[in-house]
């Protein structure tokens, strides 16, 4: 019994990381394996103990920029000595030109960076967002596990001084809810945040997202499925197919599994993710 939930708790964590790294455009080889418990934040853990929210931006830009092409990283070293010769009324514009560059090159740590000295240059509820957004972007696809709790933590107060400009912005409570499931908190604060967002915004797609990822995860697959289906109702993609599918299949509906992993892979047009549905599609079909 003890192994059979031990396999399906792997299953539904690797589903998950999986589908996030596919929707993330992360370069994947292989099976991505979950976030490993040691030194990482898992979902409903919450942080007993205040860890070090510094993270050398130097330091981390230094090391990826020794694998972009010779010419991007050129790019970003001439923007960086610009920010840092610029007058203080003019380093906000810089930093925001290099959070972009680093975006563009999958690199949201550096980019999170940039956009937190831009939102404390000019403090401002869309700064905030864009900077809390960024920081869970890096949170859910970077492999270093030691970033994750600093990573979480900056989003968590990011999103916290947007609240303070706007404590009715729904993007706010969306992502200090999202924070505090993750680890930020009780996990049912967070829910409740989020709860509240989609009572007053029932089409908030994050929010909706966020209580069907978490429903998964602590395996209400009942629930997830209702509330994916009421995002598809929204607006269909394929991440909310898959993780359709994913309720399915981990409640043995089989057939149903198939037919919203066969609509993921139709609306995603990624050769890895269609691999990787059709070898699930060959298992589950073997089982009727």
């Amino acid at each position: 019994m003890l192994n059979s939930i031990r396999s399906k708790q792997v299953m539904i964590t690797v589903a998950m990381v999986l589908l996030t790294a596919f929707l993330f455009s992360r370069d994947i080889k292989g099976l991505v394996k979950p976030k490993q418990e040691t030194g990482a934040v898992s979902a409903g853990r919450e942080l007993t103990q205040e860890v070090s929210s510094q993270i050398n931006l130097t330091e981390i830009s230094e090391a990826a920029k020794s694998t972009l092409a010779s010419s991007v990283a050129a790019e970003i070293g001439t923007l960086e000595k610009q920010y840092k010769t610029a007058a203080e009324q003019d380093q906000a514009a810089v930093a925001k030109i290099l959070a972009k560059k680093w975006d563009d090159v999958e690199q949201p740590v550096q980019s999170a960076l940039y956009l937190e000295i831009v939102a404390n240059k000019v403090s401002s509820l869309d700064t905030w967002l864009s900077a809390g957004d960024q920081f869970l972007k890096a949170f859910d696809n970077t492999r270093d596990s030691v970033l994750l709790p600093s990573l979480l933590q900056k989003a968590n107060s990011a999103f916290k001084n947007a609240a303070t400009i706007d404590s009715t912005s729904n993007d706010a409570k969306t992502g200090l809810g999202i924070t505090i499931v993750n680890g930020m908190g009780m996990p049912m604060q967070g829910i409740a945040m989020l709860m509240d967002v989609v009572k007053r915004d029932p089409k908030n797609l994050k929010a909706n997202m966020s209580l069907g990822t978490f429903a998964i995860k602590s395996g209400q697959f009942d629930k997830a499925i209702i509330r994916f289906k009421n995002i598809i109702a929204i607006k269909a993609s394929p991440d909310a197919y898959f993780y359709l599918g994913t309720a399915y299949e981990n409640l043995g509906r089989n057939s149903e599994a198939v037919d919203a992993y066969l609509k993921s892979k139709k609306l995603a047009s990624n050769p890895t993710l269609s691999k990787f549905i059709d070898d699930k599609v060959l298992e589950l079909n073997s089982k009727n």
